[in-house]
Parts: C-alpha cells; structure tokens; sequence
C-alpha cells in the first residue's frame, strides 16, 4: 500500500510513518516548514518529504490519504485554501482517513493495546510501560510523543503481543473531533491524571471529562483501568460507569510508593512488591512508575521485575535534559530543557528540581525558570492566573510573550521583582544571562522549539563568564 501523509512532521504523524514503512508500506508525506528532527528521521527511513500542501501532489496516486489533525479547510485573507491538497482530494472524491483511524485498522488490530492517557506525564509514563516490557523479553511495539532515550526512536512494530501507546484527549482530525484515544480500543487504560487543557477545542473541563469516559467505554471486561486515585476528575469519569477490573495507584488506592523519590518500596495493599531505584526526581515520577508496574502486570510482568527494570530507565528527550554547564566564579551554571508548557507541568517539574537540589543539601542553589506559554491553552490566556503559583519554586522567572494576546506581566505582578518578560529572545537570553550566577539551574520549558534559546543562552553564559 502506498499512503501519503498530510501534516507528516508531527510526532504522532510521524510515528504513525515510521510505523508504516516498517510494516511495509510505500509512505511519503508533506508538512509546511519541513522540519527537524521528525524530518531528519523519516529521511533516514527513505521516506520521501515535500514542502508545502499544493494540490500537485495527487499525481503520487497514493491508495489512501491519512490525515493530520494540522489540516483544516480555512481560508487565507486571499479566498484561498490554507490547504489546497485536502481540497482536491474532496473534489476528486479520493480516499482518505485519519491518523488514528488508519493505525487502529493497520496496526493495533488483534494487539493488545496498553493505552496512557491524561493531560500530564502521558509521554514519560509510555516511555517507563514501553520500557518494563522490553526489559522483562515482552518485545512490545509502541508509539511515543516523544523520543525515549531507551530506544531513541518514538515508534516500531515490535514483535511481541503488546502495544503500548501515548492516547492523546486532542481531537482527531477535522472531519473527526472525537478524541485520538477513543480509537485504540485498549485492554489497559492508563488515567494518569485529568485537568482542563486544549482551550481551543473544549469548553470546560466537563467537556474532557466526557471524552475520557467514550475511552472507559472502549475497554473490555476483562481489560484493566489503571486510574489516578487522588484525581477528583477522574473519580468523577469513573462514576459516569466502568465496566472493567480497576487499579487505583496514588494515596487512596490498591498501589502507592513508600520512599523518596529516587528510591523507594512499591506497595500492592500495603505490601511490598517491588522496590525503584532511579535517576529520576519528582512525586509525579513516582505516580507514573506505579502506573506503568501496574499497567504492565496486566500483561504479566511481575511486580518485582517491573520494578527493577525501571532503574535502568533513562526518560524521554526534553524531560529534565541537560543541554550543558557553564564554569562561572568556580562554579557551575546548569541548562535544562523540559517540554513543559501547563501550569501544573511547570510546578511538576521545578518542584521536582528543588526537591532533588535539597536532597543532596544544595538548598542555596537557585532555580531560573524560563518558559514561553505557546501550546493554543496558554495563548488563549485560559490560565494566565494560575503562572505565579506554578512558579512558586523558581527564585527567578522570565517568560517570552511573543504571540500572545494578553498581557504577561500584568499575570506575572504578583511575583514583583523575580519575573521579567522579553518579546523576543535575543533580550530574553540578555535578562538571563545578566542574573545567572555560580550554581544556578536554569530550566527552559516549551512545548516547541524555543527560538534554539538553549544553545544561544549557553552561548551567551559562556561569553559572559
């Protein structure tokens, strides 16, 4: 089969690509700015990428169109379509289906499918599942947001029974707005957690609610809900019915963790199972380990092995990711990359950096949080209050407003001297660089790019010490 992929550069698109052309498949795509690295790595695939969605690429005669959730019939100022492909291929009648939809028939077909859902640590806690199953001989396939460090690919077949996968709440495609997830028909849910996002797409977080209990609705009998117990949201989802074995983790539930954040004992009805022993810092990582120990004894892995191979688990690209060091005054400036870009992903993260910092007795080093509120929920302003409480253990913070609707530093006001913000980021390199001092950690958070800010603010540190 032959497939042609509109809007191939995002991660998910991407992976549904790569997984494509392994199972076979002729696979070519278009993207507007084809880009790095998802770009990069579908060359490497012979995939063969096109800039731009002009409607000349109907000649490549693919058998189906799979569509990404990027493309829309809207209009440009001209009266033109932002689109003119899915144009033609309506008028010509020509096949075509969505992402989730072409890898719910092609892939996960008899696969038992090991979904991860919520609206924080979905990327990491897939990477950990994938990452159990491969350690204890499962051989699983997947399909990452990201790029887990483990494997650095974030998709393949595998040649087990088991397929783990990122189950996105964001809408499928413009002829199809349920969500991603409701596609997979797993036999293990994972509900990390639920909290209002997506503002371009629901109204309320009613609205999300809903759309995870069409995913409950989804799971057999014999299938297993892995649920968030401290989650008022997700107790409210479960409570619109679930006809399936639960398995709540967290205070209140069946798993919890006993330790700290890097080591600690995993607890079944209070007993011990297993015990990790990791790298990683953070409450929420500890949350996403019980849910990946519980997710994967669904497909028989032993506690105990599940919790051993989690000391091997190296993360996923952008989550906590030292980009490098900086020598100042005899000591050392430290810059992070994390794809945070919630506010409760903001607050996850530095308050894991702080706890980490404070157990091994750096209380005096300082946080320097740099974010830029970019995914369509921040820009909206949808949450623009909640930005100093997310901010709470940063000593200092300065946010990039370019593209935004409303005003940042009126939200910001009540941080008084320790937020500053820049509409560009060459000033906003300049603010940072002129405060860093000896021993500071400097966390950029962005669900994009960031303008390359963590190579230019190295650059800079550098040049200044």
């Amino acid at each position: 089969m032959h497939i042609h992929i509109l809007g191939i550069c995002g991660t998910f698109m991407g992976g549904v690509a790569a997984l494509a052309r392994e199972a076979g498949h002729k696979v070519t795509g278009c993207d507007a700015g084809v880009y790095p690295p998802m770009s990069d790595q579908l060359r490497a695939l012979g995939i063969e990428l096109i800039e731009g969605f002009d409607a000349q690429q109907l000649a490549l005669k693919p058998d189906v169109f799979v569509i990404g959730n990027v493309v829309s019939r809207v209009r440009l100022d001209d009266g033109t379509p932002k689109f003119p492909l899915m144009e033609a291929i309506l008028d010509a009648g020509l096949p075509y289906t969505s992402g989730p939809q072409w890898l719910a028939e092609q892939v996960l077909q008899g696969r038992h499918v090991l979904a991860v859902a919520g609206t924080h640590g979905k990327t990491t806690t897939t990477s950990m599942l994938a990452w159990v199953l491969e350690a204890t001989g499962q051989a699983p396939g997947f399909l990452v947001g990201g790029v887990p460090l483990n494997f650095d690919v974030s998709a393949r077949l595998g040649s087990g029974k088991g397929f783990v996968i990122e189950a996105d709440e964001y809408d499928t495609a413009f002829f199809d707005k349920r969500s991603k997830f409701v596609h997979y028909r797993p036999r293990t849910a994972v509900l990390n957690n639920l909290e209002f996002d997506h503002a371009d797409i629901f109204d309320d977080l009613a609205a999300i609610e809903r759309q995870f209990h069409h995913l409950l609705r989804t799971v057999p009998a014999r299938g297993r809900v892995v649920v968030n117990a401290t989650e008022d949201s997700l107790q409210r989802v479960l409570a619109q019915g679930c006809w399936s074995e639960l398995a709540r983790f967290g205070a209140g539930g069946e798993w919890q963790a006993d330790g700290s954040d890097d080591a600690f004992e995993v607890l079944r009805a209070g007993r011990s199972v297993g015990r990790v022993e990791w790298a990683l810092s953070g409450r929420h990582n500890q949350m996403n380990a019980l849910a990946a120990i519980a997710a994967a004894e669904h497909l028989g892995v032993p506690p105990a092995e599940a919790a051993a191979a989690l000391a091997s688990f190296r993360n996923v690209r952008r989550r906590m990711e030292l980009r490098g060091t900086v020598e100042r005054d005899g000591g050392a400036i430290t810059v992070y990359d994390d794809f945070a870009h919630h506010p409760t992903a903001i607050s996850t993260t530095l308050d894991g950096l702080r706890r980490q910092l404070d157990g091994k007795g750096a209380q005096a080093d300082r946080i320097l949080a740099v974010f830029e509120p970019r995914s369509n929920t921040m820009k909206l302003g949808a949450m623009a209050a909640q930005l100093p409480w997310s901010l709470e253990q940063a000593d200092l913070a300065f946010c990039h407003t370019a593209g935004l609707g409303w005003d940042a530093a009126a939200a910001l006001a009540p941080m008084g001297a320790r937020a500053q913000v820049a509409d560009a980021i060459a000033p906003l390199v300049d603010q940072v660089v002129a405060a860093a001092r000896a021993g500071d950690h400097v966390v950029c958070m962005s669900n994009g790019g960031f303008g390359g800010v963590h190579e230019k603010l190295l650059a800079g540190l550098r040049k200044a010490s």
